[in-house]
C-alpha cells in the first residue's frame, strides 16, 4: 500500500501480523489457521489472545518472531517502527506493510488481506457488510444539523484526529464537524486553548481498554462556559473499535452517531 514490491516464493502459510487491525481482518476473512503469531495487542476476536505473541507493537521480538518461521509478516507505518522492518529484511523475512486513513482504504486492505490469506472469495460479503452497515448509519443522519465535535483520543498531551486519521472520516458519517479536521497528520497535539475558541458542541473522549480505567472529565466539566459542557454534551466511546480498522468500526461509528446525534436513534 506504500508502493513498496513484496516477492513472496509461495502463498503464504505462516503469518506474523503485528498489527491489530489487520488480526481482526484476518479473522473476519476466515483465515486465522494461517496466523502463527500476532502482538499483545491483538485483542480481538478473543481466540488471538490464543495465538503465540512475539510482544508489542512498538518493538516487537525479533527472536519470537524469526521462532515462528513467518512466511511474511504483516506490519504498518501506524504504530510500528522502520526499523522493525530493516530488522527482519536482514534475516530474510519478508514485510508486507498495510496502511489506512479512510474508509475506502479499509476496504482496500481488506482486498488485499483476502488475497495475501488465499480468502478472495470472503472479501466481497465482508465489505459489503460492512458498506450496508456504514450507509445505514449515515442515512439515519442525513440532513440533520452538524455540531461542531471535539474527539479527544489522548487527554495528556491533548492528541486528537487530524485531516488524515480515518476517525476524522466517521465522525463526518456520523453527521458532525470535527473542529481538529483540518489539522496535518493523523494525531496530531493539540491545545486546550485551541479546543475552547473553536466552542464544541460535543465532546467525545475515547475510552482505551479496560486497563485504563475511567476517563478523567474534571478538565472539561470545570470549562463550564463550553456549549458541550452547559448541554451535557461530554461522552465517551470506545476508542478500540474506532482507532481500528477492523470489522468492528462500523460498531464505533454507530457509538459516535448516537452520541452526535441521539434524537436520530431509538
Amino acid at each position: 500500500m506504500l508502493g513498496r514490491e513484496v516477492r513472496l516464493a509461495a502463498p503464504p502459510d505462516r503469518i506474523v501480523s503485528l498489527v491489530p487491525s489487520a488480526t481482526e481482518l484476518i479473522f473476519a476473512l476466515g483465515a486465522e489457521e494461517r496466523l502463527v503469531g500476532v502482538t499483545d495487542f491483538c485483542d480481538h476476536p478473543p481466540a488471538a489472545r490464543r495465538k503465540p505473541s512475539v510482544g508489542g507493537m512498538v518493538s516487537p521480538s525479533l527472536e519470537a518472531i524469526v521462532t515462528l518461521r513467518p512466511d511474511v509478516v504483516i506490519a504498518t507505518d501506524q504504530g510500528n517502527r522502520e526499523e522493525t522492518f530493516v530488522q527482519l529484511g536482514r534475516v530474510g523475512i519478508p514485510v508486507y506493510l498495510v496502511h489506512a486513513g479512510s474508509v475506502a482504504m479499509m476496504m482496500d486492505v481488506i482486498g488485499r488481506l483476502g488475497a495475501l490469506t488465499g480468502r478472495p472469495g470472503s472479501v466481497a460479503p465482508l465489505v459489503e457488510r460492512l458498506r450496508a452497515r456504514i450507509a445505514a448509519i449515515a442515512g439515519a443522519v442525513s440532513g440533520r444539523r452538524r455540531p461542531r465535535v471535539l474527539y479527544v483520543l489522548w487527554p495528556e498531551p491533548l492528541l486528537v484526529p487530524g485531516r488524515s486519521a480515518i476517525v476524522t472520516e466517521l465522525i463526518a458519517l456520523a453527521g458532525g464537524d470535527s473542529i481538529t479536521a483540518g489539522e496535518a497528520g493523523d494525531y496530531p497535539r493539540y491545545s486546550i486553548e485551541a479546543a475552547v475558541a473553536r466552542a464544541p458542541e460535543v465532546i467525545v473522549l475515547a475510552r482505551h481498554g479496560g486497563t485504563t480505567g475511567p476517563i478523567a472529565r474534571d478538565r472539561w466539566d470545570r470549562l463550564a462556559n463550553l456549549p458541550a459542557v452547559r448541554a451535557g454534551r461530554v461522552h465517551s466511546v470506545d476508542g478500540s473499535v474506532l482507532h481500528r480498522y477492523g470489522p468492528r468500526i462500523v460498531d464505533g461509528l454507530e457509538q459516535l452517531a448516537r452520541v452526535i446525534h441521539p434524537e436520530a436513534f431509538r
